[in-house]
């Protein structure tokens, strides 16, 4: 089946911008133009693909054409840049220096987890953001894969080694956590001889309502991880000061621990390995290659083999 593209840009940016209304701006048609594309396109598949909510959201039948339609422009931008490259060279312009020869940045939408962003991921795109316009979608590295089945990203740092249809994966390694407090966290709480008894009632710190990392330890002990009270800080850089703060303790990843840290292990015969993938659209562009290189690479030498 071959589709319409201006249907596919209709489907895009309806999702993209939330309604119809907003659609029409970005394509600079009408309102009426986006519905009747996108009427059509469902005519086409004999599919509802959107939900006519606010915002519109896409049906699982949506979301295929939907990662269809984002690949068709990933590909789109992936030409025009290449062609950029080849006039300017034609041109003998190294510089780039006129407005109209203004390198074209290519947008990069990737899902990472937040401790992955807050230690090694960073550096390892700095060399490419020159060239590549990364659009980063924070998000529990174990929900990750939702954005990339929507269509949303094209490349996710995730837990499930599953690919997404479409896409591959490859492991990059593990983030190895270990729970740890402040020392006078540790004397207060832990100053007994009953380490299971303190578990049930010291404070903990989650990053999330989806960070399960704690619960994880605690059951793990026997401890029913409901008895602590929690503090919520989701910020992989504050979740870390919260500890060293003694506001509870804490999965603290080993990437975050400095040689001069005042933390210690609560537990230190006790870690939990998280083992990462990249998982990518199976499309080639420039940017996304490039990225997916420079991320395995960081990750050989940052992560736990």
């Amino acid at each position: 089946m071959r589709f319409d593209q201006a249907r596919l840009d209709a489907l895009r940016s309806a999702v993209d911008t939330g309604t119809f209304e907003a659609a029409a701006r970005e394509l600079r048609v009408t309102p009426s133009a986006i519905s009747q594309r996108i009427r059509s396109l469902e005519t086409e598949t004999g599919r509802v693909l959107l939900q006519r909510s606010k915002p519109v959201r896409p049906t699982p039948s949506g979301e295929v054409l939907l990662r269809l339609a984002r690949q068709v422009d990933a590909l789109g931008r992936d030409a025009d840049a290449a062609l950029w490259r080849e006039g300017a060279s034609v041109d003998g312009d190294p510089d780039h220096s006129h407005d109209d020869d203004a390198p074209r940045l290519q947008p990069l939408p990737l899902a990472v987890n937040a401790d992955s962003l807050a230690t090694w991921l960073l550096p390892a795109l700095q060399p490419l953001a020159d060239e590549i316009a990364f659009e980063l979608h924070r998000a529990d590295e174990s929900r990750t894969t939702e954005l990339l089945r929507e269509g949303a990203v094209m490349a996710a740092i995730t837990t499930d080694p599953v690919p997404v249809q479409g896409c591959s994966s490859v492991v990059l390694g593990s983030m190895r956590y270990r729970p740890m407090a402040s020392p006078a966290f540790v004397e207060r709480w832990f100053g007994g001889d009953d380490a299971l008894a303190a578990l049930s009632r010291a404070p903990i710190v989650v990053f999330d309502r989806a960070d399960e990392l704690q619960h994880r330890y605690l059951v793990g002990r026997g401890v029913d991880p409901s008895s602590p009270p929690c503090h919520l800080v989701p910020s992989s850089a504050d979740f870390v000061e919260a500890v060293r703060r003694g506001f509870g303790w804490g999965m603290v990843p080993d990437l975050q621990v400095h040689h001069d840290d005042p933390l210690v292990a609560l537990d230190p015969t006790h870690h939990i390995d998280v083992v990462l993938h990249w998982q990518q659209w199976q499309l080639h562009t420039a940017a996304l290659a490039r990225t997916a290189t420079a991320v395995r690479a960081a990750a050989a030498r940052a992560l736990r083999p």
